[in-house]
């Protein structure tokens, strides 16, 4: 039987359980809107890139559950969303930025819905939620209007939106490749989903973007509450947003617009002016001194500001996650009673050094400054997220080092660890220092590139890092 006959008998069996159920009394604007793009082939295909690719995620989540399958089904909505905007498509005329701004907000709402799991203290899943919020700015391709709109084409979007989801997708697998095959399959189906799954699609149907209709209906933006004016409009780079915009001339000009409108209005600009007088200077005021007193000075430094940091902590959680939280300058920490199905947690240290004697499976540093850790082994990886002016000494084996969001770290390699892999994204000033050949020598020191060029050869990107000559 034919595959568009089946999506559609499928589709008529789904209204019909919903209306007998009365979820409905009348077909909404949606249904009709699915209905008229069911035989189009774009359509067709992309109901199939949902049944293939994104059930595939859907059916591996079920299997972790948690929020691993609450991402998942936010995933699957997104792409639903997708589905019923491409229809919409084919029936609106293409809007302004503030229209296509409503007329995507469906996405952006869901979308946004992904990245408030991601945010937050990190759960166990942290590298799932990011994998699967970051991928989603993979369906922002159907924002792109044209060349002069700051977009990447379809197809590259799609590309690079994923590059970045796969650093915390490589982590996954990494992490689970030996512990649980059930989570390496969750990363796999999600890679599929989006290359060569959405890529090939984008490809075939929207090359330069969607086709939006020469003689159907317009989009306008939806009206503000209320009697008042409407808000201005968000900056260009935004492409989701649902607040309408004004005319120029009706809008009050803000910042220097509004600065230039009066230069140029002819009116003399030093009109509003206040003449200060002598007595309003400050060598002549006498209300005022500049000494400031030794008890002036204590009481300020004996009132810090407020932070919302919480007591400092160092536990174990669960008997399978060790915490350190918010020590400062603590430079005995010590876990010693530890196993290699354990991991360590460290955030919000300052000025400190743990040790971990004893082999885990992950250590994860993070919002840390100047702190320093000690450790033997670990399973899986060693990560420094976010954290300024860090020292990190593996005296075992690691199999990969990743440093993320990071400035200055120190990596000490062990001479068990020296083929360790070192990722690092968004980080600068990261010194890598491995031990001499001889026993008594001193440590080498590298430097791992920050600049890189990027060369257009033989059809593809040749990355090679910035080399100096001299010392």
């Amino acid at each position: 039987m034919d595959g568009s006959l089946i999506t559609r008998l499928e589709s008529a069996v789904t209204r019909l359980e919903a209306l007998s159920a009365g979820g409905f009394l009348h077909v909404g604007a949606a249904e009709v809107s699915r209905d008229a793009g069911a035989a189009d082939p774009s359509i067709v295909a992309f109901d199939d890139l949902i049944s293939q690719h994104v059930n595939g995620v859907t059916i591996a989540a079920e299997k972790i559950g948690g929020q691993v399958f609450d991402v998942s089904k936010i995933i699957e909505e997104a792409f639903i969303v997708q589905r019923d905007l491409l229809v919409k498509i084919k029936q609106t005329q293409k809007p302004d930025m503030a229209g296509l701004g409503e007329f995507l907000k469906p996405l952006n709402e869901v979308i946004t819905k992904a990245s408030a799991l991601a945010e937050g203290r990190r759960s166990d899943f942290f590298h799932h939620l990011k994998t699967a919020a970051d991928s989603l700015s993979a369906l922002v391709w159907i924002a792109f209007t044209g060349k002069n709109c700051g977009m990447n084409m379809p197809i590259s979007h799609v590309e690079e939106s994923w590059q970045t989801a796969e650093f915390y997708c490589n982590k996954i697998l990494v992490e689970y490749r030996n512990k649980d095959a059930s989570h390496v399959e969750w990363a796999k189906a999600l890679k599929e989903l989006y290359v060569p799954g959405l890529r090939d699609y984008v490809k075939t149907h929207y090359p330069l973007g969607p086709t939006w209709s020469a003689t159907g209906k317009t989009v306008s933006p939806a009206p503000m509450k209320g009697h008042g004016p409407a808000a201005p409009p968000p900056p260009p780079a935004s492409l989701f947003s649902s607040e309408t915009a004004q005319p120029s001339s009706s809008r009050p000009k803000e910042g220097m617009a509004a600065v230039f409108q009066e230069l140029n209005s002819g009116k003399p600009v030093t009109s509003g002016l206040r003449k200060v007088t002598a007595e309003m200077k400050a060598k002549n005021r006498t209300d005022r001194v500049g000494v400031v007193s030794i008890s002036e000075k204590e009481s300020r430094a004996s009132s810090p500001a407020l932070t919302k940091t919480g007591p400092p902590k160092l536990e174990l959680q669960m008997g399978r996650k060790w915490v350190g939280d918010n020590q400062i300058g603590q430079n005995n920490l010590v876990i010693d009673e530890c196993d290699a199905k354990q991991t360590v947690y460290v955030y919000g240290c300052k000025n400190s050094v743990l040790q971990i004697q004893g082999k885990v499976n992950n250590i994860t540093l993070d919002k840390c400054t100047k702190m320093g850790i000690v450790f033997k082994d670990v399973v899986a990886a060693c990560e420094i997220v976010n954290c300024n002016s860090v020292e990190v000494q593996c005296q075992g084996s690691a199999p990969t080092i990743s440093v993320d969001n990071t400035a200055g770290c120190q990596l000490y390699l062990s001479k068990d660890s020296l083929e360790t892999s070192i990722t690092t994204a968004k980080s600068s000033e990261i010194n890598v220092l491995v031990p001499a050949s001889e026993t008594d020598g001193d440590w080498g020191e590298h430097a791992l590139p920050q600049q890189y060029i990027h060369v257009y050869k033989d059809g593809q990107i040749v990355t090679t890092p910035v080399s100096h000559s001299g010392a």
